[in-house]
């Protein structure tokens, strides 16, 4: 009962408005959530819906269109509860869905960047807080905006909302890849012994592909499910693991034996491209800021609840990445749960931590997808069909995630091209050019030439961002695929 009241009390708990996640969109969850009862006008039939099934109403006829409204009141008294997060229950909801993926990598990119690169990883932190900032105002502009879509519909109509939904799904994609190449360089190490001795004559994978299929296929049925409190326990597993990972690395650094006495460079400016793009994926999270802003009991305190989170973000990023990258110079790893030394306790927990993320991320990440598709069904449609519908399509995906991810073994490429191409388009250009749609006539002209800026250096940060780890990525294959035939 104190553990409960404890989780709870950090709000991490089920909540009819609310799902804490550590993923840039499992709190689109809590905002698409669709389950809710409601009584048909009138008479004294009534029955309980279920919108997210679609189950049909056993009323009347006369009273389509009475019940109609009567669901679209309950789904909103669903969504929009009376907010209960206090600043610091949001601090903490912020800080523990931006710290994820990306933590690994910051050793390494701070490693081939040279450790002045640490002004760019402190500067795109700088540069998120305030778009964070603008996302706020444009909420408090238009208390009918509830979610990212709805302010992209704001500022630009029909297109607004298809371009935001397009980068937002396309960034779901990479992000179940860059999960399930983690997993697959993760495995080996973790089952070291097996995978020596797992060999299927009959099938052309190596030991590591087959774990990885795997793992996979376990955490498969994760997908099927449709319980809003289940799923959510999966996100705070995820927010565990994510603060597990940074522990075991500083517990490495300081009782490992290994010391922090490795080289790190100045500045490699050529490198710098790609590198931008694995620190931005650390910083992607504005699509789940809506629904912070409408949990708040305060929403007035968003943009200090935005400077601290990002503030406490950027100086675990930063400690992290000269921690690891003093640890093991050059030999840093793409990720640094590789580079950790075997055989340590902390490295254990580390690399089951990282590997265990993955399967708490499948469901988490696909829900908002699986809840559009749903919508999009047929409403005679029976609620079994629907499952089925729903897990089917959403294994058939999983799988050619998997696919892909096993054919393009590349983690640091395929997270950079993520972070150039999508990431900073979601936390940089959006929101600024959002804000400056909405609220122009309104806004000074030091802060229009601000927002442009920003506009720029973002457009810029993607363009070379993601020619240089799109290319960087092409030559990883073909060098491949040469290695293969030879």
């Amino acid at each position: 009962m104190a553990a409960s009241g404890w989780w709870c009390g950090l709000s991490l708990c089920a909540k009819p408005k609310q799902v804490a996640s550590e993923s840039v969109h499992g709190a689109q969850l809590a905002l698409q959530r669709l389950t809710a009862a409601r009584r048909c006008g009138g008479g004294g039939d009534a029955a309980c819906v279920d919108v997210e099934a679609g189950k049909p109403c056993k009323c009347g006829e006369e009273h389509t269109e009475a019940a109609a409204a009567g669901r679209v009141a309950a789904v909103e008294a669903v969504h929009h509860g009376k907010p209960t997060s206090s600043f610091a229950h949001s601090v903490i909801n912020m800080v523990g869905m931006l710290i994820g993926l990306g933590q690994l990598s910051t050793p390494y990119a701070l490693e081939n960047g040279g450790w002045a690169s640490v002004f760019l990883l402190v500067g795109l932190g700088v540069m998120c807080a305030y778009t964070a900032h603008l996302i706020g105002k444009c909420l408090d502009d238009d208390p009918a905006s509830k979610t990212y879509q709805d302010i992209g519909e704001r500022a630009f109509g029909g297109k607004g909302r298809v371009v935001a939904s397009a980068f937002i799904y396309l960034e779901i994609f990479f992000a179940l890849v860059s999960y399930t190449i983690s997993l697959s360089d993760n495995l080996p190490l973790v089952f070291a012994g097996a995978a020596s001795h797992l060999h299927l004559p009959w099938v052309r994978l190596t030991a590591t592909q087959l774990l990885t299929v795997a793992a996979v296929l376990v955490a498969l049925p994760s997908l099927w499910l449709r319980d809003l409190s289940t799923i959510s326990f999966l996100s705070f597993a995820g927010i565990v693991m994510s603060l597990l990972i940074f522990g075991t690395v500083v517990c490495a650094a300081a009782f490992g034996g290994v010391g922090l006495g490795g080289y790190i460079p100045a500045l490699r400016l050529e490198r710098i491209p790609a590198v931008s793009g694995l620190y931005m994926f650390s910083y992607a999270g504005h699509i789940v800021f809506p629904n912070i802003h409408a949990a708040m009991k305060d929403p007035s305190a968003f943009t200090r609840v935005s400077v601290a989170s990002f503030a406490v973000v950027t100086a675990l990023y930063t400690a992290l990445a000269f921690v690891g990258a003093s640890m093991f110079g050059p030999s840093v790893s793409s990720q640094i749960t590789l580079s950790m030394p075997p055989g340590l306790a902390v490295t254990r927990i580390a690399l089951w931590a990282t590997v265990l993320t993955p399967v708490t991320k499948y469901a988490l990440e696909f829900a908002p997808f699986a809840i559009q598709l749903e919508r999009h069904l047929p409403a005679a449609m029976s609620p079994r069909a629907r499952t089925l519908v729903r897990g089917g399509v959403g294994s058939a995906a999983l799988l050619l995630i998997l696919a892909l991810a096993l054919s393009v073994p590349y983690f640091q490429y395929v997270l950079s091209l993520t972070g150039s191409l999508v990431s900073v388009a979601i936390s940089i250009i959006f929101p600024c050019a959002f804000y400056l749609k909405i609220r122009w006539g309104r806004v000074s002209w030091p802060a229009v030439a601000l927002n442009a800026a920003m506009i720029a250096a973002g457009v810029v940060l993607a363009v070379v961002g993601t020619a240089s780890s799109a290319t960087s990525l092409v030559q990883s294959i073909q060098k491949g695929h040469a290695a293969k035939v030879a």
